[in-house]
């Protein structure tokens, strides 16, 4: 038997109407969508228009015409950045962001001499929603954030750093690769503006799907420019949304399981889902740190956290650790850096990185205790 503990990457297995929806897809419906007026086209144009409302239903966006597909929320968070800011610009993130957001902006202050204010997140603890307002400058033109870190699970303040960016009318960018799927998330409730999420980890959909909610008003320029089945007369991108920003055939059997795991997700609860991962994370929490020589990293209430936990054992090296985990339990977890260097400068952990679980929805109480079981037995030896 093999525990699958890498769901913060992406989550396995998906529940069995994901592959199902896939399955129908290419035996029964197999076309493109927005490129045709037969009847197996305008299947295609139903399905990718359901999964929009399925999406909107749980982000709680009203206009599900600014829900843009994209292939994951890298791609998501390139359109968002390289698309809305310009020269001289000034960008507020936090010191937890992936480097699906960092490095982007990194290109951007290499290229277009963006300024980048990184307010603290001292030990991988949440931000102080006060640091957005002390740093805000003439020229800022965007506040970027993620809502949980993929190192610690750390629940940021988004709610309130929302409630700031709309007093100041800045655009609020959330990555919420950690949260979406697994943690309430109202796009008007947290004044959120720009809404990134990828569908592989904890929306359960397939890998190659994601999207990034663009909120009437704020314009950006597309990232890629192309064909979208409509006004092919044009020599520019269409204006409307989604067209203006899915140039190409879009991965419909991706969105066709996306589809699948947010109905899913919509009939089990957003706040079943949460229960569970909160119920998971406090046992583990709790054996380990019964554990001397461990040190376990973010916050030690499992209310302040998603079930992404990162921790290292005295004398062990989290490579080391992770292939005994798998060569000899069968444990699969990830160890390194992540992509988010920045987190393990929080951390002190940046030359060596941690050990990291991410418990998912179908983890079992079961599979944490022998999970613990092999840790206590590779700190002993």
């Amino acid at each position: 038997m093999v525990i699958y503990f890498d769901n913060a990457a992406t989550s396995f297995p998906k529940p069995e109407v994901v592959y199902d929806a896939v399955d129908y897809y290419y035996r029964y419906i197999g076309t493109s969508s927005g490129r045709g007026a037969y009847r197996q086209a305008l299947r295609a144009d139903e399905m990718v228009l359901e999964t929009r409302n399925l999406l909107g239903q749980l982000f709680n966006i009203k206009d599900v015409n600014n829900i843009v597909f994209t292939a994951n929320i890298t791609e998501s968070l390139n359109l968002a950045l390289k698309g809305l800011l310009q020269t001289g610009d000034h960008v507020i993130t936090s010191q937890m962001e992936h480097n699906a957001m960092w490095r982007p902006l990194k290109v951007l202050e290499k290229e277009k001499g963006i300024e980048i204010t990184v307010i603290p997140c001292p030990e991988g603890r949440a931000f102080d929603p006060r640091e957005i307002e002390n740093n805000i400058r003439s020229n800022t033109r965007l506040v970027a954030l993620n809502h949980a870190s993929n190192v610690t699970g750390t629940i940021m303040p988004i709610k309130e750093a929302g409630e700031i960016c709309n007093r100041y009318q800045l655009p609020l960018l959330v990555d919420t690769a950690q949260t979406a799927g697994v943690y309430p998330l109202d796009l008007e409730d947290c004044n959120i503006n720009l809404l990134a999420f990828t569908g592989h980890k904890g929306l359960l959909g397939p890998t190659g799907t994601g999207g990034l909610y663009i909120e009437p008003g704020v314009s950006l320029k597309p990232l890629k420019d192309g064909g979208t089945g409509g006004d092919s007369m044009l020599e520019h991108q269409p204006e409307d949304l989604p067209e203006r920003f899915e140039a190409g055939t879009l991965n419909l059997a991706g969105i066709a399981g996306l589809g699948a795991s947010v109905k899913f997700l919509l009939g089990k609860g957003i706040g079943e889902i949460r229960a569970r991962e909160k119920e998971l994370t406090s046992f583990l929490l709790e054996l380990l740190n019964k554990l001397p020589g461990i040190t376990v990293y973010g916050p030690q209430n499992a209310e302040d956290r998603v079930a992404v936990l990162s921790f290292n054992l005295e004398n062990v090296l989290p490579g080391e650790a992770a292939y005994i985990l798998d060569e000899v339990y069968g444990i699969m977890v990830r160890s390194g850096l992540h992509c988010a260097p920045q987190a393990h400068r929080c951390l002190g952990t940046e030359e060596q990185g941690t050990v990291r679980v991410g418990l998912g929805y179908f983890n079992t109480p079961a599979e944490v205790k022998q999970f613990f079981k092999a840790v206590k037995e590779i700190a002993e030896s």
